[in-house]
């Protein structure tokens, strides 16, 4: 049952004017932040130059001709309701204020959910759209941080969310595993390498040499040229720089993977930057039989000037080698051909818009169908920092992800230990996980965010535990009640006070916050509905008792709790985090 379907008949049979359609009229129709208000209004305003009238008269004219017309009952007859579906119209301020039957409000969420009960919350909005999400892209040859964290998290989430609406998803590890800080590596580890033994921390170690080596090219220009020299090297296949270069890959996918698993992410490709090494020279002959490569102080590059941007895009240095521009050219091709994709999403920092716009506004040059080009979406993020300031690997300043996954584990551990839980490990690592990548996306992901994992564990705030708690209670309820949700009638009217009716009404939204979640590629919409759903099932148990010698009650109530459990379990899901059988 659609009530704002139902609602825009009424107002559209009620205005009897052809300038505005039905169609209309149900967009314009919102749900009122306060409750008094109603359960949802259409504001007048939008009908003022149409009607030649305030607001407050329309409303006012409206609302007498619906109560004197009984188009509300009318339209409950249609649907062979035994009571209204509208129990109150009012005008309040210029908007039209509409009373549903809290019965129906009722009966509407449970039929909604009944179609789907386990799978509630799956659609099928992108059948036969491929959408590609290129997300984590982490630096071979350095440490995993926090500010690699939020691309792997809001990624994983947004692909898992395009998954559950129905596309196909491609997930996409762009490994930074190409590039002069390579040939930086190569220079410092043959300087220093003797002094380092790989074989235990080896990412520690590397990270040092690239230490090392930054502050040495800062001090001495000519450092600096003999490493963009060696990465020339490299692209030409040098032997020992080869070799050093799949020593360095090799040893930081180990630790990657290990903190993958922690996180639980997997990728369908791993392809970095140099799988596309040999695929460049076709992006530069197309740019050039195009005539848009120009030469600027001997690099090629392409003027971006007409189309608004003031920066040119670099795809070929003075000296010959290539830049990251041209492999995500090279990449672009490649992923339209491969994936025939829809989208091709890129989570990366805000700090690379810029470079996103280049890219963009290249591609276009590329001889690819619209359909790829008009595809190309950054998904930007803030910074994560410390409470000290910004990370940064050239100065060995920020936290490795592993250090901080094994502390909020750790600490979840010794929560665990006052409780009475069976597999403390288990569940330790489900809430400390669960608490970090909650922490990550509770926010609008544009917003920079100095981590805290002391406010992430807590169990009492708008927190990942609070939220598995919450959820773990629900499955206790239902496991003391021995509660077979395939075998029970439940009474709406019992379900009608208003901590079941603010529950229900949030419920019943769930397949729209993921729809506003994935149009967005905002996870935290997902993130702070479920948020509100614990929340508002806990004044829900407070305030109702559950289990009782009434079955009635009991059968009404556990059936909530049990829809409750079905989307905080499936929105928890999506976001990527995992929910302890016991708390």
């Amino acid at each position: 049952m659609d009530f704002k379907e139902i609602i825009s008949e009424i107002i559209f049979q009620a205005l009897n004017n052809t300038e505005i359609s039905k169609e209309e009229i149900k967009n314009y129709i919102e749900i009122p932040k306060e409750e008094e208000k109603g359960d949802y209004a259409f504001p007048c305003f939008r009908l003022a130059k149409i009607l030649k009238q305030a607001p407050n008269m329309i409303a006012d004219n409206l609302k007498e001709k619906i109560v004197n017309s009984n188009n509300a009952n009318a339209t409950s007859n249609e649907i062979n309701g035994n009571q209204s579906i509208i129990e109150k119209v009012e005008s309040i301020s210029g908007y039209l204020n509409f009373f549903v039957s809290k019965a129906k409000i009722v009966e509407n969420a449970i039929d909604k959910f009944n179609k789907q009960k386990e799978d509630y919350g799956k659609l099928d909005l992108g059948e036969g759209k491929t959408i590609l999400v290129e997300y984590s892209s982490p630096n071979i040859a350095k440490p995993f941080h926090i500010g690699h964290l939020k691309t792997t998290i809001i990624g994983n989430s947004l692909k898992n969310i395009y998954k559950n609406c129905g596309f196909k998803t491609i997930s996409l590890n762009h490994l930074g595993d190409y590039g002069t800080q390579f040939a930086k590596l190569i220079e410092g580890y043959k300087r220093w390498g003797k002094e380092y033994d790989l074989s235990e921390n080896p990412i520690d170690k590397l990270s040092e040499i690239y230490k090392r080596i930054n502050e040495l090219c800062e001090e001495d220009e000519k450092v600096l040229e003999e490493c963009r020299e060696t990465f020339k090297k490299l692209e030409e296949g040098d032997e020992y720089c080869v070799n050093l270069w799949n020593e360095f890959k090799d040893l930081s996918m180990k630790e990657f993977e290990r903190i993958y698993d922690l996180l639980n992410v997997k990728f369908d490709s791993y392809n970095g930057e140099s799988f596309y090494s040999d695929k460049m020279q076709e992006v530069i002959d197309i740019l050039n039989k195009n005539g848009k490569l120009t030469d600027s102080q001997g690099a090629k590059v392409v003027d971006l000037e007409d189309v608004g941007i003031k920066a040119p895009c670099i795809i070929q240095k003075a000296n010959g080698s290539s830049i990251y521009a041209t492999r995500d050219l090279a990449a672009i091709l490649y992923r339209a051909r491969t994936y025939d994709f829809d989208k091709c999403i890129y989570v990366v920092g805000e700090e690379q818009n810029l470079h996103f716009k280049q890219i963009f506004a290249v591609a276009k040059y590329l001889d690819l169908d619209e359909k790829y080009t008009n595809g190309l979406i950054h998904v930007s993020y803030g910074m994560i920092m410390l409470p000290e300031g910004k990370m940064s690997t050239r100065k060995g300043n920020f936290v490795k992800v592993e250090d901080l996954l094994d502390e909020a584990i750790s600490k979840s551990k010794e929560i665990m230990q006052e409780k009475n839980v069976e597999d403390k490990e288990k569940v330790a690592k489900q809430v400390g996980i669960g608490a970090v990548i909650f922490e990550d996306l509770k926010e609008s992901r544009i917003k920079n965010q100095v981590f805290d994992l002391a406010e992430a564990l807590n169990f009492n705030g708008e927190t990942g535990p609070y939220i598995q708690y919450m959820t773990v209670r629900t499955k206790s309820v239902l496991e003391k009640a021995e509660f077979n949700p395939n075998d029970v009638n439940i009474n709406v009217n019992i379900l009608t006070d208003d901590d079941s009716i603010r529950l229900i009404k949030l419920i019943e939204k769930f397949d729209k916050i993921i729809i506003n979640s994935m149009e967005k590629n905002e996870p935290s919409i997902l993130a702070r509905y479920s948020i509100d759903v614990a929340s508002a099932y806990s004044s829900f148990y407070n305030e109702n008792k559950i289990i009782s010698d009434d079955k009635e009650s009991q059968n009404a109530r556990c059936y909530l709790t049990y829809m409750t459990k079905v989307t905080l379990i499936n929105a928890l899901k999506l976001l990527g985090i995992e929910v302890p059988d016991k708390m």
